[in-house]
């Protein structure tokens, strides 16, 4: 017979309230994935203080199998991110990030989602909102590499020449999901017409070194204020086609996030 006793590294993703006094919690894990558990108690419940939106720490469940059912035990509450609290942007910014995981089941890699979303939560929770919109768009990236789905920034996917020593803006092929270079774009009309996206050298720059260098060495560079709206606009386009829906949270915090 299974354990039906467990305590796993947890991240509250969302609560729905169940019942009079229950909440049903949206919970994912490096071990167990994405699973649903019951909170019980009433409103004085010091676990229902304690699991909350975001919030990470040690889980404790009990499974019981012939009812197909979880319950919440206790937790240990380690991160509560309490800078969400007072900043809209972080606030939203966190629940874009739980809903893209929950929306791709992990992208198929549970561990990895897991870890990434764990980070970034911690990440965003440590600075100020300048660093954390840069912070959106690195966790966005990453999230495209687990997908499987980030383009290759080094070279252009018409000719293969370096997109890095070009002066002139690069474009993002949708049908070729590539980036392309001026030459590329100026003599192919098919390309022209699917150029949606222009992309500058410090962004191509940015993206390259979040893939390249350790994380701590990408939080230093600086960023121009343009190249943060263009990997913007480009980046949460490329994550909604890649989800294949409009994600609730961009729709409705576009102007926020």
């Amino acid at each position: 017979m299974a354990e039906r006793n467990k305590r796993m590294k947890s991240i509250i993703l969302s609560l729905k309230e169940s019942g009079e006094n229950n909440r049903l919690v949206k919970v994912i894990s490096a071990e167990n994935g994405i699973f649903n558990a019951m909170l019980y108690g009433g409103p004085k419940s010091r676990l229902k203080s304690l699991v909350q939106p975001f919030y990470s720490g040690i889980l404790y469940i009990y499974s019981d199998e012939s009812r197909n059912s979880i319950k919440i035990t206790d937790f240990d509450a380690q991160n509560c991110h309490l800078s969400f609290r007072t900043s809209l942007l972080k606030s939203w910014a966190a629940s874009f990030a739980c809903e893209l995981v929950l929306k791709t089941k992990c992208a198929g890699e549970t561990e990895k989602a897991f870890v990434l979303l764990c980070a970034f939560l911690d990440g965003i929770d440590s600075v100020d909102e300048n660093e954390a919109r840069l912070g959106i768009l690195r966790f966005v990236w990453r999230y495209l590499g687990l997908l499987g789905l980030q383009p290759e920034t080094r070279t252009c996917c018409g000719c293969g020449s370096s997109l890095l020593s070009h002066e002139h803006n690069a474009s993002y092929i949708e049908r070729q999901n590539g980036f392309v270079c001026a030459d590329c774009i100026s003599f192919a009309p098919e390309n022209r017409a699917q150029g949606n996206f222009r992309i500058d050298l410090d962004s191509l720059t940015y993206l390259t070194a979040i893939n390249e260098l350790p994380p701590g060495q990408v939080r230093k560079l600086l960023v121009p204020s343009e190249s943060v709206y263009n990997m913007k606009r480009l980046l949460y386009s490329m994550i909604e086609k890649a989800c294949g829906i409009q994600l609730e949270t961009l729709k409705s915090g576009i102007g926020i996030l």
